[in-house]
């Protein structure tokens, strides 16, 4: 199946299952504050097994064909931990999972799980946003003397300010689909006015401002 398939595939089923919503009349906010026509929960496909074994085994592809040489999954919390897991039980690798900060109490561990130095670790995301979280276990593994391989997720929403953050940390970022995809798609089902496409593209160029 085409890269282009895949996404497209996915970015219907996200929107049957409503994992994601647009709503370009009545925009939604986020944690950050910014105003948004999407919202995206990617954590509801765990609740679906062919949609959720459909991601499992199309990430596992994306590792196998982009970053062969990987030994050791990390899924980043919290939101990746559990697909992340299928994922390394899926291609029989050891997993850990990386906290946005390390715990305050017990060990003090960033890292759960065992993950050697040396080791080559393919990351795997949810949801990549600004990046900026995605990014910070990248650096948490890298401290602990790990190669960090690349990254896989789920969904972006390809915000520039994320393409340049990923470039500037040196991480490959395979996704299984995009915005792009969801609003085509759900231009095609009428889920979206044609009309509304347009607000849709252009919240995207600047979302930090837009709807202010």
């Amino acid at each position: 199946m085409s890269t282009k398939n895949i996404k497209s595939q996915l970015a219907a089923k996200l929107l049957d299952i409503k994992a994601v919503k647009l709503q370009p009349t009545d925009p939604f906010t986020w944690a950050s504050g910014w105003k948004s026509p999407i919202y995206t929960d990617n954590r509801k496909t765990l609740a679906y097994a062919q949609l959720r074994s459909f991601v499992k085994l199309e990430l596992c592809h994306a590792i196998q064909e982009n970053f062969p040489e990987a030994e050791v999954v990390a899924g980043v919390a919290t939101g990746a931990i559990a697909q992340g897991a299928l994922v390394a039980d899926q291609l029989g690798m050891p997993f850990c999972y990386v906290r946005p900060k390390p715990k305050d109490h017990g060990m003090g561990n960033q890292i759960e799980g065992e993950v050697k130095a040396g080791a080559k670790v393919i990351v795997v995301e949810d949801l990549i946003s600004t990046g900026g979280s995605s990014l910070k276990a990248v650096a948490a593994l890298r401290e602990a003397g790990c190669e960090v391989v690349g990254m896989v997720a789920s969904f972006t929403y390809g915000f520039p300010v994320a393409e340049q953050a990923f470039a500037e940390a040196g991480v490959k970022l395979i996704t299984l689909s995009d915005y792009e995809h969801v609003v085509e798609e759900a231009a095609k089902t009428g889920y979206i006015k044609d009309e509304e496409k347009a607000v849709l593209g252009e919240w995207r160029k600047n979302p930090s401002t837009w709807g202010v």
